[in-house]
């Protein structure tokens, strides 16, 4: 799909708005039999020998925001694939309290977005794009502006989409080795350096949390460090950590066979974090990042970690294993560690499908956040509104840290008995291996995968919350 500027296109769009009429044949036609009203992201096509136009509902002219105008351009998509639409004429408007670069991006994601499939196993292709050209009509003075914009979200939602290929991709194609080298063949030519660690290396550094969990897998574990200096004269360095369980049976706590169906999922945190530094590196921010992921499979063996087990990690602190589907926040202790011990990071995000309970909690429509630092959260708010990506934080209170200390090791890996608040106490297990440096959590449990299409979101991974991150660090 290509975007350009001007006047051209065989089918012209024209947006409807609610309780607003227009003077066009076409939609009273439509409008009299019911056809269309003006609500968001309806279409109608009226498309023959003499129409050659798409009407496109936005609601109340007063109320359209980039969420809007991003499910009303996948409609547009979408229908354009339909009536195997080859190339559309867009007027875009100027919305009152909208950055009209952000208006012409929330449109042109939602383009992008209608023509994503994954559909890698299937011998027959159900989509089949169509739309070649989009012509934009833009605001006069405004075309760099605009093809700046066009070019940032082009960049984001490739990010977006080989975050939902990894995640999309089964676990007998997708373990740690494969990962890592996923993330040097997506990230390396864009100027990325990938470092990827071996066993040797991780059990040398300490991180014997990690090796715990992964132990039961036949797949050796891989530990990998990706750098981006956007900014060499800079010294703040934001670290993005994502959880890499390429495979979660549940080890020994073995999950009920439905559970399981979907936990080559359990690496989205890091599909996220590979998907986010694409999308930092094509679009040259000027920021210094580096995306850690601790990678490995939690099976069963002779050899698996088990219930009672008392382990270490690169802090020194040392667990007790309560539940080893509890496995995610091991290995991330320790990649947090190394993230602001090692890597110093001023700023870290750890990104992660963590908790059922975050599932309980907010369902599949937002992320669940826990932080130490309330202004690093106001940022995170802020780019997650300008996404579409709906966060909430959840309580910190000093009080949950009590239900999660150990009996005979510093920590338990689960909750006391009867606790409940499984999302926060995760979330704040975490924090004691931060090393005081502003943090946050989301919990992407819910939101990283669906079972269904909702908006312009598809049936399987989401992406989420790759955008989120993107804006997150550009506005840093």
């Amino acid at each position: 799909m290509e975007f350009k500027i001007g006047a051209g296109g065989e089918t012209k769009v024209i947006f409807v708005y609610k309780d607003e009429d227009l003077i066009n044949d076409a939609y009273l036609y439509a409008k009299d039999r019911e056809l269309i009203s003006g609500k968001p992201a309806e279409v109608y096509s009226a498309i023959g020998k003499n129409d050659h136009v798409i009407f496109l509902g936005l609601g109340d002219r007063n109320k359209v925001s980039l969420e809007v105008l991003r499910k009303a351009f996948h409609a547009l998509g979408k229908e354009a694939i339909k009536y195997k639409v080859k190339s559309i004429a867009v007027e875009i408007p100027q919305f009152e309290d909208l950055c009209y670069g952000m208006t012409v991006a929330a449109a042109v994601e939602g383009l992008l977005q209608s023509e994503y499939s994954y559909e890698k196993f299937l011998t027959e292709k159900k989509l089949k794009p169509a739309l070649e050209e989009v012509f934009l009509t833009v605001a006069k003075d405004r075309e760099d502006l605009v093809t700046d914009s066009i070019r940032e979200i082009q960049n984001i939602a490739a990010g977006i989409f080989t975050a939902r290929d990894l995640v999309n991709e089964p676990a007998i194609n997708m373990y740690p080795e494969v990962l890592a080298n996923s993330a040097k063949e997506e990230l390396t030519a864009l100027g990325v350096k990938v470092e990827v660690f071996g066993k040797e290396k991780i059990a040398e550094l300490g991180m014997e949390a990690f090796l715990a969990v992964g132990r039961g897998s036949a797949k050796e574990p891989r530990f990998i460090v990706m750098s981006y200096a956007g900014n060499p004269e800079a010294k703040e360095k934001i670290a993005l950590v994502g959880k890499g369980i390429t495979y979660d049976s549940g080890g020994y706590c073995l999950k009920p066979a439905g559970s399981m169906k979907t936990m080559h999922t359990d690496m989205a945190g890091s599909a996220s974090v590979i998907g986010v530094l694409k999308a930092i590196a094509k679009s040259k921010l000027k920021k210094n990042v580096v995306g850690i992921v601790a990678a490995c499979e939690n099976m069963i063996s002779g050899d698996a970690y088990k219930t009672g087990d008392i382990i270490g990690s690169m802090s020194g602190k040392t667990i007790e294993v309560g539940n080893t589907d509890a496995e995610g926040r091991l290995t991330l202790a320790d990649a947090l560690w190394y993230a602001t011990t090692v890597e110093k990071a001023d700023k870290v995000v750890d990104i992660a499908t963590l908790t059922g309970a975050c599932i309980v909690a907010l369902g599949n429509i937002t992320t669940g956040a826990v932080t130490n630092n309330e202004a690093f959260m106001k940022d995170l708010k802020e780019a997650s509104s300008m996404a579409g990506e709906n966060v909430w934080e959840l309580p910190g209170f000093e009080e949950y840290k009590e239900l999660y200390k150990g009996t005979f090791a510093d920590l338990s890996n689960i909750g006391k008995d009867g606790a409940g608040a499984g999302a926060i106490i995760a979330g704040l297990f975490l924090s004691e291996f931060v090393n005081g440096t502003p943090w946050i959590h989301l919990d992407i449990a819910g939101t990283s995968y669906t079972s269904s299409e909702y908006g312009y979101m598809p049936k399987g991974a989401t992406g989420v919350p790759v955008k989120t991150l993107y804006y997150l660090v550009k506005g840093l």
